[in-house]
């Protein structure tokens, strides 16, 4: 069930489980699509797939994926680069469907006027642009997320996760979908009730030998107490009353992957039926999120069992963004609840401003998200000003750490609940040339800062073995590393370059 965990119990429960990530393997399954990518919808068109996931807090909303195969996924862009005008945060869920020539996105978010989660719905003759938002679909109960779509016969039909109905407990309801795929077209049905608690919910539907199988996660989904898994239920009619497996769940922790659910399936060219999902990573677990995971679906006895998850086909790929370069190259995200930033490329420079809100202490943060829990960023500064103008590992409005050039010194600072502090800074040798700035990011979740204008880089040292960032990770999402600027609207940052490397684990 989505709950923000306990920030005691959070930061308790941490510290044993930095001592259990020491004693893992390293050779652990890296995911199909690693990083941050909850609540998965995969579609296939053709020869290709297409996933799109979760984006909660950040913008642009909903990143999309696109593959030949099943295990070699690259990043095509985002559903929404404009916040829906009806909007205010929580974009979560997000549904593919494929019908009569146009694709659909159904997306679960909060509404500007009174932050209910409701599902809206976008469409688009392409699967990775170009999408035009038609608003909400669905406001029911006091929450309405978790948009599927079925088609049964011809007839299309719609579920969602419910619940602040009348008192009654959470439930997964249905309803028949209009043909345009734009409006319901009868009364609501329950399908499932979550009678025992658990907190139901990214339920998905496959019609199997004259059975309805539906597919849910249950539990608590995110954060270090997660207690995710997927269980199944089947009835001979879409409307039920739906039979739990008695061998249920069906998907729960194994190998280097915990708290798995809220998937969707495909049938790929050979007619194989695979599921999309996502699990954490027993290693880094919050620090990269809820991660891509795929796995073959087979049948014995009348109900399904999974096989083992596909592994990525290739090794985390490093980035290196040359801004005199033309292309993009990278697909920057922002908290786009307390930041605007103002992007200017110009003379092989990235010059990065922006407005933000008072409530944030960060300033603007312009990040990626991270596939690892242990890299390296680096940039160089090529102005000076009084502005902080530097690298971020940005948690949320509240949670960040980075290393600045300010004036005429170099900065390390960390902010935890809101309020910033100097770590450690050495004076620069010189205002006239380029800062460079590093951080360095490690497995056992400490964090190390560099700077130099020339010759070899300097520490700024705030704790010999590195600064416990454990407080970083938001509830639902994984920090993430990019540039950042804190300083008047008139003022700026200039960069020539952003590097992300992964270390070895």
């Amino acid at each position: 069930m989505i709950t923000k965990m306990n920030l005691h119990s959070i930061k308790l429960f941490f510290l044993v489980y930095l001592g259990m990530c020491r004693a893992l393997s390293a050779q652990q399954t890296k995911a199909v699509i690693a990083g941050d990518f909850a609540d998965p919808s995969i579609i296939r068109k053709e020869d290709s797939y297409y996933a799109i996931g979760t984006s909660s807090e950040w913008a642009p909303h909903f990143p999309i994926f696109k593959a030949t195969d099943l295990n070699d996924w690259q990043q095509v862009g985002f559903l929404f680069e404009e916040t829906p005008a009806w909007t205010k945060g929580s974009f979560w869920a997000p549904e593919y469907y494929f019908h009569n020539g146009t694709y659909y996105v159904y997306y679960t978010a909060r509404r500007k006027s009174d932050g209910v989660s409701c599902i809206g719905v976008a469409t688009s003759k392409f699967p990775d642009h170009g999408f035009k938002d038609h608003g909400i679909l669905i406001e029911y109960g006091s929450e309405a997320i978790d948009a599927f779509v079925f088609n049964d016969d011809g007839q299309l039909y719609i579920s969602w996760k419910a619940y602040g109905l009348d008192k009654r407990p959470i439930e997964i309801l249905g309803s028949k979908l209009a043909a345009d795929g734009l409006s319901l077209a009868g009364a609501p049905f329950t399908m499932l009730r979550d009678d025992q608690g658990i907190g139901i919910e990214g339920q998905s539907i496959l019609k199997k030998d004259g059975y309805y199988y539906l597919f849910y996660s249950g539990g608590a989904c995110c954060g270090l107490e997660c207690t995710y898994h997927v269980s199944v239920a089947r009835a001979s009619t879409i409307t039920g009353p739906y039979e739990n497996f008695d061998q249920n769940p069906i998907l729960s922790e194994a190998g280097g992957w915990k708290c798995p659910g809220h998937g969707t399936f495909v049938e790929d060219k050979e007619g194989k039926t695979f599921y999309m999902y996502h699990a954490y990573s027993k290693k880094s677990h919050v620090f990269t999120g809820r991660e891509g995971q795929i796995a073959e679906l087979r049948w014995k006895d009348g109900w399904p069992v999974f096989a083992s998850a596909i592994p990525a086909k290739a090794d985390y790929s490093n980035i290196h963004v040359d801004f005199a370069k033309s292309e993009d190259q990278a697909y920057w995200q922002w908290d786009f609840r307390y930041m605007q930033p103002r992007v200017h490329r110009q003379a092989g420079e990235l010059k990065l401003s922006g407005k933000y809100d008072a409530a944030s202490n960060a300033g603007i943060a312009l990040t990626l998200r991270p596939y690892s829990a242990s890299y390296q960023i680096s940039t160089s500064v090529l102005n000076n000003n009084k502005a902080e103008k530097g690298l971020i590992i940005y948690g949320d409005e509240k949670s960040s750490i980075g290393v600045s050039a300010q004036g005429e010194n170099a900065v390390f600072w960390v902010m935890k609940d809101g309020k910033k502090q100097v770590l450690a800074q050495q004076h620069l040798l010189q205002k006239d040339l380029p800062v460079y700035l590093k951080m360095q990011m490690f497995p056992n979740f400490t964090c190390k800062a560099y700077w130099k204008q020339s010759g070899d880089w300097k520490e700024l040292v705030a704790d010999s073995a590195g600064y416990a960032i454990s407080f970083l990770p938001p509830w639902d999402r994984s920090p993430r590393p990019g540039l950042h600027f804190k300083g008047p609207e008139t003022s700026n940052a200039s960069f020539q370059f952003f590097d992300l490397t992964y270390l070895k684990e």
